[in-house]
């Protein structure tokens, strides 16, 4: 019996190693570099993070650094200010002419008979200037006078030039924080704060002392120049906080060492509010000028105010 034939398979065809090994390779190499190329974008980004890190930390202490030094100009130019303050000050001392001592005349002999031995001489001039002098030494207690370098510091200049007339104030910050506005029986132009603040005091004078509050008047305040006989120091009227008084439309005589009595009892009244006396300047006695204390401005500044 004859077997059935089996068709002739079909020959099995090897396909060489090479043909599967490049597929595996281009595969590998495309997750390398998918690889390489995320590492390398982590890299740059991590970097680029520590840089602007780097550079945010630079630019603060650069900020800080100058900030530094505009605290330290601001200083020096008070400082300046106040070395120049100082040397006028000298130098109207030096200029003052000399106070003649006081002459005491002896009462003829026979005169003791007639009276009792009493002495009813009338005082010299000079030795009631020294009780009015001595009688300011009461006032100012706690309260400093603000030199140039405190009003530099809290308000900046008023203006870029001074002389020793008025002139308008051009620092726009300053003229932003100044008002026009009647207190009490004066209209002055001051800052904001300092306005208030006088009619406070004018409120309790009024209420306490009548007879002089119908008296009060003022010869000014806002007034940008130079202090009077200076060529350098800025008057305190420069930035509004300071203000010169009148009693029955007089002004106190500027440096004569005397005072008219109705300030003494406005002094009193100014220093609680914490105002300065001038009377009590050193080489130069301004019994009319009041202004704000050192205290005082800088309690408004860390309220916010200035």
């Amino acid at each position: 019996m004859r077997r059935p034939t089996m068709p002739p398979r079909a020959p099995r065809v090897q396909r060489p190693v090479g043909t599967l090994a490049a597929p595996i390779i281009v595969a590998t190499g495309v997750v390398v570099g998918a690889i390489a190329f995320a590492l390398t974008t982590w890299l740059l980004d991590s970097a680029d993070q520590a840089t602007e890190l780097r550079l945010s930390r630079l630019e603060g202490e650069i900020a800080a650094l100058r900030e530094e030094m505009a605290s330290n100009r601001t200083e020096r130019a008070g400082l300046r200010a106040d070395l120049a303050q100082l040397r006028d000050d000298l130098s109207l001392v030096a200029n003052q002419a000399p106070v003649a001592p006081a002459v005491q005349t002896l009462p003829p002999s026979n005169a003791g008979s007639d009276l009792g031995g009493e002495d009813f001489e009338a005082p010299p001039t000079e030795a009631l200037t020294e009780q009015m002098k001595l009688a300011k030494v009461r006032f100012n207690k706690g309260v400093t006078q603000p030199r140039n370098a405190t009003m530099l510091e809290l308000l900046g200049h008023p203006r870029d030039s001074y002389d020793t007339n008025c002139q308008p104030v051009t620092n726009q910050r300053l003229r932003e924080l100044l008002e026009t506005r009647q207190v009490g029986p004066i209209t002055v132009t001051m800052l904001k704060p300092a306005l208030e603040s006088l009619g406070r005091v004018l409120d309790r004078i009024q209420a306490s002392d009548p007879d002089i509050y119908g008296k009060i008047g003022t010869a000014g305040a806002l007034c940008a120049r130079l202090i009077r006989g200076s060529t350098r120091s800025v008057s305190n009227h420069s930035w509004g906080t300071a203000i010169d008084i009148t009693l029955e439309g007089q002004l106190d005589p500027f440096a004569d060492g005397g005072t008219q009595f109705g300030l003494l009892i406005l002094a009193e009244y100014f220093n609680e509010e914490g105002w300065f006396w001038g009377a009590a300047y050193n080489s130069r006695e301004d019994s009319m000028h009041f202004e704000v204390g050192e205290e005082t401005l800088r309690k408004w500044k860390a309220e916010g105010r200035l």
